[in-house]
């Protein structure tokens, strides 16, 4: 029986710059109509993102079987190079060829502050990837993506009874209150963190009991407080976990959701899942990037037993 998890969302590169100054004392509150400001940013880096290939390498990291289905672009030959390397499924990527990979350009100030620019580029064109090109499937994520990629796959997913996760993230503020009600009703779970589920709750004007009632599990991450697990009928508190350094949080949702489908697809009740889940965003956030943590299924074993006193294999 397949135990392969289709990761459908963004693939991009994340373009991240540090200011040695603050905005604050470049903008000026009274001239923000007309802002023309430039930044000195003597550090850049590149880092391989998106959320599709965050969730995949976490994913194969748990020893889990990730597809990814997303859109590269012209420039993304170097990436397609690294997944594969990596030992990671990509007959699910297309490659668009008169667009960019989809880019983020952060610009950080001393206190962390941030202006970002997102450029989606060949993400766009994700609604050319089809779910019935990828053969058998256990579950499936619709991550962050293109917003007619978004609708497309999980109407497909829908159609072909593949179970899937929807977790709108980033793309939210994209779809109405009818719109997340459908995406509702297709999807057999629904992962946020705290402040999306309270917009998802706005837009739709359902309660938190009225969603869960709707779905095999209702998932809301709260950061350092843990996150809380609705499913039948029952609340599981998942626990934090301390991490050894706190370096980076970009991806660290991304690797929760990886814990949660390698759950899925071995089988493992929700509080198991759930503190996998939690153990792994808490890897994630010790190292720079989404995607440059690195351990093997038995060093992730023996710090699961040691988080949580039990072991899961």
């Amino acid at each position: 029986m397949t135990k392969t998890a289709l990761i459908c969302g963004s693939l991009a590169f994340d373009k991240i710059m540090q200011y040695h100054g603050r905005f604050g004392d470049t903008l000026l509150a009274d001239q923000l109509h007309r802002v023309n400001v430039s930044f000195l940013v003597p550090t850049l880096r590149t880092e391989y993102g998106g959320c599709s290939a965050n969730i995949a390498y976490n994913l194969q990291l748990l020893g889990g079987e990730p597809l990814i289905m997303g859109t590269l672009g012209v420039d993304g030959g170097d990436y397609l190079k690294r997944m594969q390397e990596q030992g990671l499924q990509t007959r699910g990527i297309r490659t668009i060829a008169d667009a960019y990979t989809a880019q983020c350009f952060v610009t950080a100030d001393q206190d962390n502050n941030q202006i970002n620019a997102f450029h989606p580029g060949a993400m766009q064109f994700s609604h050319e990837n089809n779910v019935a090109d990828q053969g058998q499937l256990a579950v499936a994520i619709i991550s962050p993506d293109g917003r007619d990629g978004m609708i497309k796959h999980a109407r497909d997913c829908a159609e072909l009874k593949v179970p899937f996760m929807f977790d709108p993230g980033q793309q939210l503020p994209m779809f109405s209150g009818d719109e997340l009600i459908t995406f509702i009703g297709q999807a057999s779970y629904l992962a946020c963190n705290d402040y999306e589920f309270e917009m998802v709750m706005d837009r739709t004007g359902l309660s938190q009991a009225d969603i869960a009632a709707r779905l095999d599990a209702l998932i809301i991450t709260r950061g350092a407080e843990g996150s809380d697990i609705h499913a039948g009928g029952e609340h599981h508190r998942i626990p934090a976990v301390q991490a050894a350094n706190v370096v980076d949080p970009t991806g660290c949702g991304d690797a929760y959701r990886a814990g949660l489908l390698f759950g899925i697809t071995n089988g493992l009740d929700w509080p198991t899942s759930g503190r996998i889940a939690s153990l792994l965003g808490a890897i994630k956030i010790a190292s720079q990037g989404g995607q440059n943590h690195s351990f093997t299924p038995q060093e992730f074993d023996q710090q699961f037993e040691a988080a949580f006193g039990f072991s899961f294999r």
